[in-house]
């Protein structure tokens, strides 16, 4: 995307070359060496909007929780885009991980063909396939910065953890669930000798778990149902929420478990793995350990990131046009906007430039006339 940058105290010389400017953008933040504008800004807000719709909002209701968040609009920006210019400092690669992100989603989609695929995203997301594909290596790689830089350097001893789960017994009393994944090979549309290939997979996959393979990632490749982006995850199940065949192939079955293929009425092949067999009554401290942590974690981390944004702004050059507000400012950082066609030509003597000469040999140091600008910042980029 290529903005033209305009400055009003360029138009009388544009003017003078008889050349048209069309104002393209207005810029409203520099950030290293990105920017925000005017328009970004305005989707997010229409994007806001929509999602407090979808969710039953309206009239005074809805333009209040507009008006609440859209404060945030330009921190959120602010962001976003440091966390991937840090991201990209830090040097991680995350090709790999938004190839395979892609390919699930394509795989999901049921099409093939790869311009149809790309023309099924626009029309799903309203957006370019190239945006959408880089908006989400840019969650990739924002998810990353915070998990390293943020979630790392918070830390708990087994002592901290272990005081929270006596102090919170009641919340770890627990009916008998089962938690479940799946892989789904479906036999929709086939004919018989499509049954017999489905089938032949779906034992294929079978012994391939049982030998070992991780069964998330077989999901993501290969299974025909819903979540298998997610590693073909399930929401707990207590016994009497199961079909018969399904509780009679889990229930007495502990963690690690992999069923046989199980055929479901005319839909296909299913193969569940156990990840999990909660018993009832209270949850022992190492069961529940990584719960305990997440719970930890929770009140942590709002504070721990907006901390680490902090710091990120403190380092950056950072600009923000007058009538806009970062929310998530950094105390004491000027972030005042610095305009070209406001800058007036500085006026030198001979003899200053003599004695600046004398006091240091370095001829580029003197500003030229016309380009001395004032520094609000430091720049990682720079």
């Amino acid at each position: 995307m290529r903005y033209f940058l305009w400055f009003a105290g360029l138009a009388p010389l544009m003017g003078a070359f008889g050349a048209t400017v069309t104002v393209v953008e207005e810029i409203v933040c520099k950030v290293n060496g990105d920017i925000i504008t005017r328009g970004e800004m305005d989707k997010d807000r229409r994007d806001m909007e929509a999602e407090f719709r979808q969710q039953g909002l309206t009239g005074r209701a809805l333009q209040d929780a507009v008006n609440a968040r859209a404060r945030d609009v330009l921190r959120d920006r602010i962001d976003r885009l440091l966390l991937i210019q840090q991201g990209k400092e830090l040097d991680f690669k995350v090709d790999a991980e938004l190839t395979k992100q892609m390919a699930n989603i394509q795989r999901q989609s049921g099409i093939s063909d790869p311009e149809q695929f790309q023309a099924y995203v626009r029309e799903k997301t309203g957006q370019p396939y190239e945006d959408y594909r880089n908006e989400l290596k840019n969650k990739i790689l924002t998810d990353r910065v915070i998990h390293q830089e943020v979630m790392g350097n918070i830390k708990f001893t087994r002592t901290d953890e272990e005081n929270y789960y006596n102090d919170h017994k009641a919340d770890f009393q627990r009916e008998e669930r089962v938690f479940l994944a799946d892989i789904f090979v479906s036999t929709a549309g086939k004919d018989a000798a499509g049954m017999v290939a489905a089938e032949r997979k779906a034992r294929d996959l079978v012994a391939r778990a049982r030998k070992g393979e991780k069964f998330g990632e077989m999901a993501q490749t290969n299974s025909d149902d819903a979540n298998a982006q997610g590693g073909g995850a399930m929401p707990p199940m207590k016994k009497e929420d199961l079909r018969k065949e399904i509780q009679d192939a889990v229930w007495t079955h502990d963690r690690g478990y992999v069923t046989d293929a199980i055929k479901l009425d005319n839909a296909g092949f299913y193969i569940f793995k156990v990840e999990d067999h909660q018993k009832a009554g209270l949850a022992d401290f190492e069961e529940v350990r990584q719960e305990v942590e997440n719970r930890l974690y929770g009140p942590k981390m709002e504070p721990s990131i907006r901390a680490y944004l902090t710091k990120l702004r403190t380092n950056a050059f950072l600009e923000i046009k007058s009538g806009y507000e970062d929310s998530g400012a950094a105390p004491g950082k000027n972030t005042a906007w610095s305009d070209p066609a406001q800058l007036k030509p500085e006026t030198i003597t001979k003899e200053e430039v003599a004695a600046k000469t004398r006091r240091k040999k370095l001829l580029w140091a003197i500003p030229i006339p016309g380009t001395a600008t004032q520094s609000t910042g430091t720049s990682s980029s720079r």
